[in-house]
């Protein structure tokens, strides 16, 4: 292969103020109007590729964004003719965001770059965010990374690959096959239709350099309950470690030291709890010391101090509980699809857009289907007050085949499909508001389900395992009883489980009342559970389902209701917003008093 090397500038600055650009011979960047363009489209650009610094729960105070325009080359190596496209990163190909707007199953992309002279004497990382679904990282045209997996965030030290001065050179090269492959590809699709959504390949999260000494804070494992924090640091080197809680604003509430990358526990005095109604978080400041108490290392994060479990309610039966306390679970299924950046949010405004929605609509929950967000998400999640559900995206399955369980996915797929679970939730284990895991949704790519299940409570037996969401529809398997959750699915429904065992019971997706509004949907073929004809009776319909919900909270012993869904998605126009993030279809005052009235009658 041939690295086709040009001239290029980076601007770098602090927190909240880098970006960087390409001055490189050939074609400048060109935007691609949206199919459907969102309030935020018009926003995105070169200068304003999602500037926030990225992982909110590991913060280092110096940092250089690398997103904006790129070099690009999809389909084969660039070769002598260089690179002929650019494409601002992190939006992925498919989107008019990008300025590419297609699909290429091999996608090489080119930025130059350098490092700030203030990074003397430290390494360098680079930092990855997603990239789907298998990654090759050179600088200077050293090998430094090989990633599989388009769903978890990935780093390499590249400090011995850089020249002494001046510019560098970083080449990335992805492969994406979509449903092709044996990745997870949730609801992606080379062809897509119906449920099925148009594929995001390469880069679709921020890419970014940071300075790290020697001795470091790798990553911090955070495990919350009533009276404080269990805090583990992963480090490299380093003698001593200190953790430092404190209110935010500033005010330390306690501190507590002892071996690097050992846990420390801190107690906090007079704790105050995190809830959906007051979604409190306190800072936490992790210092790495040598054996004089030397200062080596610090890094920021935060926790909100918070349990899940299960308990018996009056009538015996299992009810899941936050803090101790019966709390259902009412919210919508967020796919987090875009018309214009499909799998990216254009901006971070966006990205916190429909969580806000979320709340204003009266829900306490969201479950994140079948996709890996990017950090920022959870953090407004963590912030904004809704409890998580997160799904492990799905490997391929097929409609067009006959009938019931579909076949067992092949071995190389379900060893990837393993790895990508267990870097899932390693990844987003410190997340104050994910109360549950997903392994399987409808039996999609399902297989050995109990052990699975059972790998995830082993991995983090602090939250809740949902074994196979709609264990009753669809490719599902026969029910295992494995889990902490026993998940019907029922169109429109909502549906009536009655299984009696030791799980708790939640209808995972029910709803799905269509709506179709012109000037803000996708092209193609209009779909839903049922179709309404207008706003009026699409919030007439939603309140009749509510109610019917309400009751069987009573009857049934729900713990938790899933609502479809957040947005409409390409084709799919059941959401409670369209595609475009322009209309709340439904009365929202109507839709906030029913979910009012659903969680009232499921704390009791």
């Amino acid at each position: 292969m041939v690295f086709v090397r040009t001239t290029a500038t980076a601007i770098f600055a602090t927190i909240g103020l880098m970006t960087s650009s390409v001055n490189a011979a050939g074609p400048a960047f060109e935007p691609v109007e949206p199919v459907l363009s969102t309030p935020w489209s018009a926003q995105v650009g070169p200068g304003n590729a999602l500037p926030e610094y990225p992982r909110p729960r590991l913060v280092r105070e110096r940092w250089l964004n690398l997103n904006g325009v790129w070099e690009y080359a999809g389909s084969r190596s660039p070769g002598r003719d260089g690179y002929g496209e650019r494409i601002l990163v992190p939006y992925p190909p498919e989107s008019a965001l990008s300025g590419i707007g297609r699909h290429d199953e091999t996608l090489w992309y080119r930025k130059v770059f350098q490092v700030p002279s203030g990074w003397d004497g430290q390494r360098v990382m680079l930092r990855f965010g997603a990239v789907d679904q298998s990654a090759t990282v050179w600088v200077n045209n050293q090998e430094v990374a090989v990633h599989e997996g388009g769903y978890t965030a990935f780093s390499a030290d590249i400090t011995d690959a850089l020249r002494p001065s001046g510019s560098q050179e970083l080449t990335v090269r992805a492969k994406d096959r979509t449903d092709a492959s044996t990745h997870a590809v949730g609801k992606q699709r080379n062809d897509p239709k119906g449920i099925f959504y148009t594929a995001a390949s390469g880069i679709w999260q921020t890419v970014w350099l940071e300075p790290v000494p020697s001795a470091r804070v790798e990553d911090l494992r955070l495990t919350p309950d009533l009276t404080g924090v269990t805090v583990v640091p992963k480090v490299t080197g380093g003698a001593r470690a200190e953790v430092i809680v404190s209110e935010p604003g500033g005010r330390e509430v306690t501190r507590v030291a002892g071996d690097a990358g050992h846990p420390l526990r801190a107690e906090v005095p007079s704790p105050r709890l995190w809830t959906p109604d007051d979604p409190y978080l306190y800072d936490i400041e992790v210092r790495l010391l040598d054996e004089d108490g030397t200062v080596l290392d610090v890094v920021e994060s935060y926790t909100g101090l918070r349990t899940i479990g299960t308990i018996t309610d009056a009538e015996g039966r299992p009810r899941i509980a936050l803090n101790g306390r019966i709390t259902f679970l009412h919210g919508p299924l967020d796919q987090g699809y875009w018309p214009d950046g499909i799998y990216t949010a254009p901006t971070d405004e966006a990205l916190r857009y429909d969580l806000e929605k979320t709340k204003e609509l009266g829900f306490n929950f969201v479950r994140k289907h079948v996709k890996v967000e990017p950090e920022r998400w959870y953090h407004w999640a963590d912030r904004l007050g809704l409890l998580v559900w997160q799904d492990m995206p799905s490997l391929t399955v097929s409609f067009d085949g006959p009938p019931g369980p579909a076949p067992d996915p092949v071995p190389e797929a379900k060893a990837r499909f393993e790895a990508e679970l267990t870097e899932m939730i390693e990844q987003l284990r410190g997340v104050t508001s994910i109360v549950g895991w997903v392994p399987f949704n409808e039996g999609w790519g399902e297989f050995d389900t109990a052990r699975v299940a059972a790998l995830v409570k082993e991995l983090d037996p602090t939250r809740l395992v949902v074994a196979n969401s709609g264990v009753n529809c669809c490719f599902s398997r026969p029910d295992s009883g494995a889990g902490d959750v026993y998940d019907d699915h029922t169109y429109v429904g909502p549906g009536k489980p009655v299984v009696k065992d030791h799980r708790v019971l939640v209808d995972g997706e029910y709803g799905g009342l269509g709506l179709v509004l012109d000037g803000h949907r996708w092209p193609g073929n209009p779909q839903a559970y049922e179709m309404t004809l207008t706003p009026a009776q699409l919030t007439k319909r939603y309140a009749e389902v509510s109610e019917t919900l309400e009751r069987l909270i009573t009857r049934n012993g729900l713990s938790g209701a899933i609502y479809t869904q957040t947005t409409d998605v390409e084709n799919e126009v059941n959401g409670l917003l369209t595609y475009d993030r322009r209309v709340v279809k439904a009365d929202p005052a109507v839709v906030a008093a029913r979910s009012a009235a659903v969680l009232e009658a499921g704390a009791k």
